[in-house]
């Protein structure tokens, strides 16, 4: 039975394609979490938090009888990258797109609000829209959030498409699931001079030089290998584009990224060293960007969703290796619930995430709200018919 009609399947369609339109970056998505609080209110849930950790909006439906608490989380957030599209609902802001698919996971959600007019059997269901996932800092500030333990789930699942996989493909990874990373910006200050007397400064050029060359060999194996890492050069610039300064100040920008948390700090305290081993003279100073922490998928609720999935005769896919992309769905897994992140293919000829051509398929949308559903049906029971 087809959880969701044509003329509802039509609306959420709908629903997502205007959101298409108006990306919001990572901490700015009021009008977002107002057009889908406004959303969930119509739907029929029964309590909504908003405002969560930034802009963040929670609703709460509840079962017909007391009961654990199954938490499904999207994100709010488009991204700094201009569209390239001839649709319709193309973005209408510019230098901004919707180019993750965050615009369908909403819908998604919104989809499985629809369904819960008829409600689980036990227990409640709360759909979170989290704010900032791409700059690592959404979950956390939810987390943190004074009215999280009102919320605190004791299951939590999410999924992500991925392009390059057959539509509607349901990846499935218990253990470590996406790399944890985290941005390393080195700002390295010596003492400038005139470019006739370099002698009489101090330039950062030569440490720089050398942690170019040394931060990338910081990386070992493969993914899937326990001592993966890499680390990867993404800017530097030393000193101002000028002939008469000998420069005083520059700045190296490294990613880090790793299939663990530990293996993470390993890495960090490398880095570090490699700093301090090469910047003598200089004031060197370090800032952490975009930290995430890696997504470590509960075997019981990915077994879960498998066992959903193959009853709704989805194709299944056990997948070999971790995403090497980074998710901060991990650390609401590390807060306690048992958590899993789906990969759902997005299909094959789909352009990769983050291309300026990107664009969600819409026939995602009523396959992953219903295996969601499903999902929900398997902890929490269904409803007496």
């Amino acid at each position: 039975m087809t959880l969701l009609s044509k003329q509802q399947i039509s609306e959420l369609t709908a629903l997502r394609q205007t959101l298409h339109k108006r990306p919001e970056l990572s901490g700015e998505e009021a009008e977002t979490a107002e057009f889908v609080a406004e959303e969930l209110a119509r739907f029929g849930a029964d309590r909504l938090w908003r405002g969560l950790g930034g802009h963040g909006v929670a609703a709460e439906f509840r079962g017909l009888q007391d009961g654990p608490t199954v938490l499904l989380r999207c994100e709010l957030d488009g991204l700094p990258i201009p569209e390239l599209s001839d649709q319709p609902y193309r973005s209408e802001r510019d230098g901004k797109g919707h180019l993750c698919g965050h615009d369908g996971h909403m819908a998604s959600l919104l989809g499985v609000a629809m369904a819960l007019a008829t409600r689980p059997a036990s227990g409640r269901v709360i759909l979170l829209f989290q704010p900032a996932e791409e700059t690592g800092i959404g979950a956390k500030a939810v987390i943190d959030d004074p009215r999280w333990p009102e919320i605190r789930p004791d299951f939590a699942f999410a999924y992500h498409n991925v392009p390059g996989r057959p539509l509607g493909e349901i990846g499935l990874c218990p253990g470590p699931g996406n790399c944890a990373s985290r941005g390393m910006q080195i700002s390295l200050e010596g003492k400038s001079s005139h470019a006739a007397a370099p002698e009489d400064g101090t330039s950062p050029g030569p440490s720089m030089a050398a942690l170019i060359q040394a931060l990338p060999r910081l990386s070992t194996g493969v993914i899937g290998d326990s001592d993966f890492a890499l680390s990867t050069l993404t800017h530097a610039r030393l000193g101002e584009p000028t002939f008469g300064i000998a420069p005083g100040h520059g700045e190296v920008f490294v990613t880090l990224r790793c299939m663990t948390d530990d293996r993470m700090e390993a890495l960090v305290t490398d880095a570090l060293e490699l700093v301090a081993q090469h910047t003598t003279g200089l004031a060197a100073d370090i800032l952490w960007h975009d930290v995430f922490l890696s997504v470590t998928n509960d075997a019981a609720a990915t077994e879960t969703a498998r066992q959903v999935a193959a009853r709704q005769g989805l194709i299944r896919h056990d997948m070999e290796t971790p995403m090497r992309w980074s998710e901060d769905f991990g650390r609401i897994g590390n807060d306690g619930a048992q958590a899993t992140l789906l990969y759902i293919g997005a299909g094959e000829s789909q352009p990769q995430l983050h291309n300026p051509d990107y664009d969600f398929p819409d026939a995602l949308i009523p396959l992953t709200a219903g295996l969601f559903y499903g999902i929900i049906e398997e902890i929490l029971g269904a409803a007496p018919a």
